[in-house]
């Protein structure tokens, strides 16, 4: 299949089946033709010469149509004053520069479905740049490599035209020597911002044409290596590595620190004693290899032993199970879009490390080769997934697709191998993806058999062929917990297409689970992580999981005020468009982590704390695959009511990876009376490439003593009254000197991403339904006794017989007033849930500084609160908005057992505590009401008033990941039941407590 590949590269317009209906040859760029004079794909290295990057500002024109005069390819390049022409930023895309507008799908093409052919209103960006080529510089073999350009380019050189390409996400080569002159030199480049490679590259993303990823000239010297690939296997039995470095020509290895010198390539190389390569120890071996002739500079090699394998229906690396914790990620900026900087590539990857992230999918195409660099070094398991995605033929029922299209073979081929040519030297590349969601067809499994040939040292993985011929995984996306739990049980049905093929599916029973896509982060959530989590870690044939996604493509803009926003689909007049569901990051766009991130985090902690008071036991065990413990430090807190007490270390000694020890729980001292939490923590003990000493990677906490109840009220109060209500409806109109109101009841949330949901999978739709939001109140009587008001009420949507019962009661307990508030549902609710059940208040927004006692310092929901804990915390009242680029709800803090609104300047505000049974609740404090939080498109469409809206809720529905995929486990739900709430407010200021 190489011969296969390798004419496709180098074959011209017109090939079988690519022509015009009128049988004209088709051009270049509607051909099924990969490219035309483009050099035989090779590693990504330099070719023993010097190197010349030719990104910076180019000249550039916008046409409409893709057969635009070429005026520019003289001498010189464009004319002079040719108003036509602007300056551009290359590596770049020109729609974020100016010109035109971005295009965001999910899965339907932006043109029709007529393949291979695109629309004539086909954008075509023309480039140009002059470059002086440095002195001395050896003409012949000189290499010009693109990394990356999106969709389908033309090059030329002084007027040469040197060939065409496409494969947006994949490098392209051309021989330049014979078209380079000494001194100046004119380099234009013709880039379609539509192809026949488009109807391939439909990876739910911003189309973005242009050149974005690095241009530059590589010298080629007499006797360069051109090629090589580093076979450097690990014997975990012995201990021992065998290496064997294959080139293009005769070289020779060198290893200084293993004592390898001058080695032959070609021949392999016994190592008795090496370090093995992986994620959590990424050890490399800096070595070279030198050409035998010529005045060629030796190739920079970093070797990492490592052998991937799967055994017994297990991923193992080095021997070893390895379960991958891992995101997939889009490269992303939201100023220079897929234009992403090296910064940027460690920027995300050191997050990652920090979040206990240990493995990436590139979805859904070859990232940046420095982004695989940036992984061998600091240590990630990588799938390398080829840019292979037709998902838009869903949309014609897959009639058409090229997957299974033999006319489209060469193009397959040609991009996997790309791709694997490419990336084949990296230690972190241990999964070859032959793409993503373009069914099944004979050119998958072409792809995947030339892979194996090529290197059969790595697994393959394809998810949407539910054969699982061509993969070594068992793979799905956006299951629910339950069944990865019987996938891990092995007690899953078969799939439809493998019922009635016995050995196909005796074969798929035995593959490993690897759960490609789960948890969608689309704005609040995702929820449920610690549950999958839990299932994962159970199943030894579960490899891991992939969150989708890393980060939010939101673009940044502007609105007319000036007031920065992140645009998603149809905000730049685009139609079709995907709308908001390109917003599904555990990253905003500015690569500020949401609270998923750190809910992700917690869930995928490396170490288990289990804290057992009861038996004086703490439990830790070790979840790293390889490491053992010796790298981190073990420290204990005490705290009562959210007050330190006592600290001290313990002695964790170095457990194995997958092993634990017991320690004794530490001597903790009797400290004040009040609610007791002993917090265990993991830190780094010294520095990391990733992070600095004393960089937290896990925790737990348990209660080692309860609060003192609460002594009933008795007796008439000691205090005069400090509230008054309205006579007609009992709600408070003031308390002390707080212009407080309310209590309202409290049912709706302005809906999250994950309410609304995808299709018929939507809570928010049987919500609205049932007309929860759009309750009436009744009032049926205020009555007054001696030591209580009771406030009796019915709340109910017109047209619908359901509704809530409510009964407030107030009484005076001291300086405070006491409210308990019972909820009782009536009617028919028919398994309906509700979004939450609480009350709410309004109060001036001078009283923005809050303090509590609770779960925080972040929001928390039912099935996302794992990632919180018990504390006192401060902040101001915007620092508890979480500013998701759609509004939704956010900012709650679970289990607060009080909390205080204060102004800052007179110290007067609000206490609010749990009363009687001492239920802790949810609080919410916002700068603007639900229903204009619900009504917002962007963030700056909110704007603070002059009251805060105070959230007191007994309960809340879970988030779950229903935008794509299964909503919140059943008890998360929050389902119709009688609910009481408990509480104390508490003017603060004037006498009352601080």
């Amino acid at each position: 299949m190489d011969a296969e590949v390798g004419a496709a590269r180098g074959s011209g317009a017109g090939r079988p089946g690519a022509g015009q209906r009128d049988g004209t040859p088709a051009p270049y760029w509607a051909d099924l033709s990969p490219g035309t004079g483009g050099l035989t794909p090779r590693a990504h290295f330099p070719r023993g010469g010097r190197s010349l990057a030719l990104g910076g500002t180019w000249s550039f024109r916008l046409s409409p149509a893709a057969d635009a005069p070429l005026d520019f390819l003289g001498p010189g390049g464009p004319a002079q004053g040719d108003g036509d022409w602007s300056p551009l930023r290359v590596p770049g895309h020109w729609v974020l520069q100016g010109h035109g507008i971005p295009r965001y799908t999910n899965t339907a093409y932006p043109f029709p479905i007529d393949p291979p052919h695109v629309p004539d209103a086909n954008p075509t960006g023309d480039h140009h740049r002059t470059f002086h080529l440095p002195d001395g510089w050896r003409l012949p073999g000189t290499v010009l490599r693109f990394d990356g350009v999106d969709s389908c380019f033309k090059v030329w050189l002084n007027g040469r035209e040197l060939g065409t390409s496409k494969g947006s996400r994949l490098p392209s080569e051309f021989d330049a020597g014979q078209a380079l002159r000494a001194g100046r030199n004119d380099l234009a480049v013709r880039v379609h911002r539509w192809s026949s490679g488009s109807y391939l590259e439909d990876q739910d993303m911003w189309w973005l044409p242009g050149i974005f990823r690095d241009v530059t000239l590589l010298e080629v010297p007499a006797g360069a290596i051109g090629d090589h690939f580093v076979h450097a296997s690990y014997d975990h039995g012995r201990g021992s590595g065998t290496l064997r470095v294959d080139t293009d020509v005769p070289a020779l290895l060198s290893l200084p620190e293993l004592g390898v010198h001058g080695h032959p390539a070609g021949r392999a190389l016994h190592l008795p004693r090496v370090e093995p390569w992986s994620a959590e120890n990424p050890r490399l071996y800096t070595g070279e290899l030198a050409p035998v002739s010529g005045d060629a500079a030796p190739v920079r090699l970093r070797v990492g032993f490592r052998t991937v394998a799967i055994r017994d229906g297990r991923f193992t690396v080095n021997g070893v199970p390895v379960l991958l914790r891992g995101v997939n990620r889009h490269e992303h900026d939201p100023d220079r879009g897929r234009a992403v900087t090296l910064d940027t590539m460690r920027h995300d990857l050191v997050l990652m490390k920090r979040h206990n992230i240990n493995a990436v999918r590139t979805a859904h195409y070859p990232p940046h080769p420095d982004f695989l660099a940036l992984c061998d070094e600091l240590g990630m398991w990588v799938v390398d997934e080829c840019d292979i995605e037709t998902h838009g033929f869903i949309h014609a029922d897959w009639a058409g697709n090229p997957a299974d299209d033999p006319r489209w073979r060469p193009m397959f081929l040609d991009r996997m191998r790309r791709t694997v040519e490419r990336d084949k030297n990296h230690p972190s590349v241990v999964i070859w993806s032959l793409g993503n969601e373009s069914h099944h067809g004979a050119n998958l499994g072409a792809v995947a058999d030339w892979t194996r040939e090529r290197d059969p040292s790595r697994p393959l993985h394809y998810e949407r062929d539910r054969t699982y011929r061509h993969s070594d995984f068992y793979s799905l996306m956006y299951t629910p917990v339950a069944e990865v739990d019987r996938i891990g049980r092995h007690e899953e049905d078969a799939p439809a297409e493998t019922a009635d093929e016995p050995g196909t599916e005796q074969r798929r029973r035995r593959l490993p689970f690897l759960l490609c896509e789960y948890a969608h982060a689309m704005g609040n959530g995702p929820g449920s992580l610690a549950d999958y989590q839990r299932v994962l870690e159970s199943h030894p044939r579960c490899a891991g999981a992939f969150v989708w996604e890393w980060i939010d493509h939101g673009l940044r803009r502007t609105d007319g005020s000036g007031r920065e926003y992140f645009a998603y689909g149809g905000d730049f007049g685009d139609s079709p468009h995907g709308g908001t569901f390109c917003i599904d990051g555990l990253l905003f766009p500015d690569r500020t982590p949401s609270p998923g991130l750190d809910a992700y985090k917690k869930a995928i902690e490396p170490v288990g704390i289990d804290i057992e008071p009861d038996v004086g036991r703490i439990r830790i065990r070790n979840r790293h695959d390889v490491r053992d413990l010796s790298h981190l430090r073990f420290g204990w807190t005490l705290e009562t009511d959210g007050v330190h007490v006592a600290e001290g270390e313990l002695g964790v000694g170095p457990v194995a990876a997958r092993r634990e020890t017991d320690l004794a729980l530490p001597a903790l001292p009797a400290g004040p009376a009040g609610e007791t939490w002993l917090t265990v923590r993991a830190v780094l003990a010294a520095d990391e490439p990733w992070a600095p000493a004393g960089h937290e990677v896990a925790w737990a906490q348990s209660r080692v003593r309860a609060a003192e109840p609460r002594p009933a009220p008795g007796g008439r109060p000691t205090a005069p009254a400090v509230g008054t209500l309205d006579e007609h409806t009992g709600l408070l109109r003031g308390l002390g000197g707080v212009d407080l109101t309310g209590p309202y009841l409290d049912i709706w949330r302005a809906p999250t991403d994950n309410d609304r949901g995808m299709g018929d999978n939507s809570v928010l739709r049987r919500w609205r339904a049932a007309g929860l939001d759009r309750l009436v109140v009744r009032t049926e009587g205020v009555e007054r006794r001696p030591e209580q008001v009771l406030v009796r009420s019915r709340h109910a949507p017109d047209g619908l017989s359901h509704g809530l019962r409510t009964q407030y009661t107030w009484t005076r307990e001291d300086d405070a007033l006491r409210l308990t508030v019972d909820i009782t549902p009536e009617g028919p609710w028919d398994g309906l849930s509700l979004p939450r059940a609480g009350v709410r208040f309004t109060l001036p927004a001078r009283h923005d500084r809050v303090r509590w006692y609770g779960k925080g310092p972040g929001e928390a929901y039912p099935d996302s609160e794992h990632a919180a804990r018990t504390g006192l915390f401060a902040a101001d009242v915007a620092s508890l908005q979480t500013s998701y680029v759609v509004p939704q709800e956010n900012g709650r803090r679970a289990a607060v057992r009080w909390a205080e609104l204060v102004d800052p300047a007179t110290g007067q505000g609000l206490r609010v505590e749990t009363a009687g049974s001492g239920r802790p609740f949810g609080l919410t404090v916002r700068p603007w009401s639900s229903e204009e939080l619900e009504a917002a498109a962007h963030p700056p469409e909110l704007v603070a008033g002059d009251r805060l809206h105070l959230h007191v809720d007994v309960a809340q529905h879970g988030l779950g990941s229903a935008s794509c995929g299964p909503g919140p486990l059943e008890e998360h739900l929050l389902l119709p039941q009688p609910w009481r709430i408990e509480l104390l407010l508490r003017p603060l200021g004037s006498g009352g407590p601080s």
